[in-house]
């Protein structure tokens, strides 16, 4: 037994490690966000362990896509139930919006008072440039088939209409949230409907008495604490994928900003600014 590594020995306790962090379904230059189609194997390798008693999720998003969001949500679930593992969050600088989605997928979460939590809501927005290119001379040439094809241009007066139909969709896509939070938090949530879904955000503490989260904790000692001090927990990481090199696909990040990278700097560049302005509402 001496031989083999210590997660494969009988009696090892195994919590596997996965940490899901930055803006979801977004990418930067020096950042691809979250989305199912990267973490879904990691997920997979993380629940397939041997000895695992439980998976341990690291968070530390402000949000981003709702879509993907539900998506990692729900394959955490599916793994979960499939392998017959308890799903342990916990929680970094941030878990709000769509990070507290997927941070929902937990049996039990645990965040540090200085974690910030919550922000159940929906928002979007846009820029007026209409009489920007005015002043600069150019004129705008839209052609459409379908009469809300140019819904919310920038470069359009804004239509009282489109905004109407804006918020209509966004307070579906709220409703969704709000029955995903209830139906994952159940009877811990403390706080009243108008309190917790204005997509006002809270400390740890705050978080912990509104039933958002369910203790004050860290990954080392919580798990140290419930399964013994020897409890190993691997962090699973994506694989590099050493084909993917060979073939020369292009890979998110500084290094593609090469020559042929330039065309695409300016949506590159747009992109940081907006993953920027996510994090600093919540004082990151």
């Amino acid at each position: 037994m001496e031989w083999l590594p210590a997660r494969l020995r009988r009696g090892t306790v195994v919590v596997p490690v996965v940490r899901l962090a930055g803006v979801i379904g977004a990418v930067t230059p020096l950042r691809p966000g979250m989305t199912l189609a990267g973490l879904a194997k990691t997920l997979e390798r993380a629940f397939a362990f041997k000895n695992a008693k439980a998976v341990a999720l690291l968070i530390n998003s402000p949000g981003g896509s709702p879509v993907q969001s539900r998506q990692i949500y729900l394959r955490i679930r599916q793994l979960a139930e499939e392998k017959k593992l308890p799903v342990l969050v916990f929680v970094e600088d941030v878990a709000a919006s769509g990070g507290y989605m997927i941070a929902c997928a937990g049996d039990e979460i645990f965040c540090d008072p200085s974690s910030i939590l919550g922000s159940i809501g929906v928002v979007g927005g846009s820029f007026g440039l209409q009489e920007l290119i005015k002043k600069i001379g150019v004129e705008r040439r839209l052609y459409t088939a379908g009469e809300h094809k140019a819904m919310l241009d920038p470069f359009l007066p804004e239509n009282p209409d489109d905004v109407a139909r804006l918020k209509a969709i966004q307070r579906d896509i709220h409703e969704i949230f709000i029955a995903l939070v209830k139906a994952s938090r159940g009877a811990r949530l403390k706080g009243a409907d108008g309190e917790l879904f204005t997509g006002e955000y809270w400390a740890g503490e705050k978080s912990v008495a509104l039933g958002l989260a369910d203790g004050i904790g860290d990954l080392r000692s919580t798990l140290r604490a419930r399964y013994g001090e020897k409890v190993l927990t691997p962090v699973v990481t994506p694989s590099g994928g050493l084909l993917s090199g060979l073939l020369g696909r292009r890979q998110p990040g500084a290094g593609a900003l090469g020559l042929d990278g330039l065309a695409g700097l300016p949506d590159d560049v747009i992109s940081a600014l907006e993953t920027r302005a996510i994090w600093a509402k919540f004082g990151f």
